[in-house]
């Protein structure tokens, strides 16, 4: 038992088996090589985050430039269909008016009736012209019964005065008398000319061949002469084939525009129905007021489908003067100075152009003047872009 306590002892204090060995201290080469790791990391750090900064820098940059997209003009065909409205028009259309007073004794055409030239439309009772006539031939009678006296008086106060048995005085006025009886009778003649004139027109006649469109006077009405009094029209007469469609052509259309160019008319009437006419006459002036053309074209109504004063549509095909293109109507902004398309240079600057809007096509717009085939034009663009902005393009395109 002591000899085993004697043992543990040995082997706690002094055994050498029980002593720890000491370490060793590091040597310089590892700190030198430990330290010139630490300065890498830290640079390798360093510059990372500078160049952290500057892509963020960059990127800031590249998302405070706006990004657009641009599109090219679209050209448009040198020849293209345009539409006008227009007024339907009688091709010869006359009021007819009475020539004498009286009254309305019957009338043989009603509206809608066809009639030809010459044709009878009405009869008006002139019972004052009728005795005025009969008066009027009476006193050219009389007149007549005078002129013989004189005639005779004349002759015989001539021979009278061959024979010396009457004085040159006297036989000068027998001479005058005969004269004034002369002159006498033709006025007497031409007053019972007057009232067979006046009288004739108790009988209305149509003035050309047509359809009655009016009649404003009935059997008993009282009939003035001329385009006086309540009942100034007595009928209307239309000629109505050809009909004439007159509509005005703008002042950049008007170079286009000839006689002989054939057009289509387009009524609410007839959906889907086209009737052809051809230009017959323009006016060769613009009107200053509305800056553009009257045109008048003839379109044939053999079967009188075609009223008066309707109205329609005009298609014809007219030659642009001038390269026609189109963009849609959210490429342009709408300035207070007119409208402009935002252009994009080479320089990657917009420039705002100014253009002249031609024809509306609904989403698109026909440009006629301010813009380049080849221009790249920024789409939907922003109310804020400004002459000389820098931007940068996200995608290029053509129009379709």
């Amino acid at each position: 038992m002591a000899n085993e306590r004697t043992a543990i002892m040995e082997n706690e204090t002094g055994s050498p088996e029980a002593k720890l060995e000491t370490p060793k201290k590091p040597s310089y080469a590892v700190l030198v090589a430990l330290a010139i790791l630490l300065i890498a990391g830290a640079v390798i750090t360093i510059v990372l985050r500078l160049g952290e900064r500057r892509a963020l820098a960059k990127e800031t940059e590249r998302l405070a430039v706006p990004s657009v997209i641009v599109i090219q003009p679209k050209p448009e065909p040198p020849q293209h269909e345009v539409i006008l409205p227009s007024t339907l028009e009688a091709y010869t259309e006359s009021p007819i008016y009475a020539r004498t007073n009286g009254y309305l004794a019957r009338w043989y055409k009603d509206i809608g009736s066809k009639v030809g030239k010459g044709q009878l439309l009405a009869d008006i009772d002139t019972p004052e012209i009728d005795q005025e006539l009969l008066q009027a031939r009476a006193a050219c009678d009389q007149a007549q019964a005078q002129l013989s006296l004189a005639k005779s008086s004349a002759a015989r106060w001539e021979t009278l005065r061959k024979m010396d048995a009457v004085a040159q005085q006297e036989t000068d006025e027998k001479a005058s008398g005969y004269t004034q009886g002369e002159a006498a009778l033709a006025s007497a003649s031409a007053n019972v000319r007057r009232l067979e004139q006046l009288e004739s027109f108790k009988h209305i006649y149509a003035p050309f061949g047509g359809v009655v469109t009016r009649r404003n006077t009935d059997i008993g009405a009282l009939i003035n002469a001329g385009n006086s009094g309540s009942n100034q029209e007595l009928f209307v007469v239309a000629l109505l084939d050809p009909i004439r469609v007159y509509v005005a052509v703008p002042e950049i259309y008007a170079p286009s525009v000839r006689q002989g160019l054939t057009a289509t008319i387009e009524l609410p009437s007839f959906p889907g129905q086209r009737f052809t006419g051809k230009v017959a006459r323009t006016a060769q002036a613009i009107d200053p007021a509305t800056r553009t053309l009257r045109t008048e074209i003839d379109v044939p109504n053999r079967e009188g489908k075609l009223f008066p004063g309707s109205y329609g549509q005009v298609h014809f095909g007219v030659d642009a003067t001038t390269a026609r293109m189109s963009i849609p109507v959210n490429a342009l902004l709408f300035r207070a100075e007119g409208p402009r398309a935002a252009v994009v240079g080479s320089d990657g600057k917009v420039h705002l152009k100014p253009v002249t809007i031609g024809q509306d096509y609904g989403t698109d717009v026909e440009i006629l003047g301010g813009l380049e085939p080849n221009d790249a034009i920024v789409l939907n663009p922003n109310d804020s872009l400004e002459e000389g902005q820098q931007v940068n393009v996200e995608k290029a395109g053509g129009h379709s």
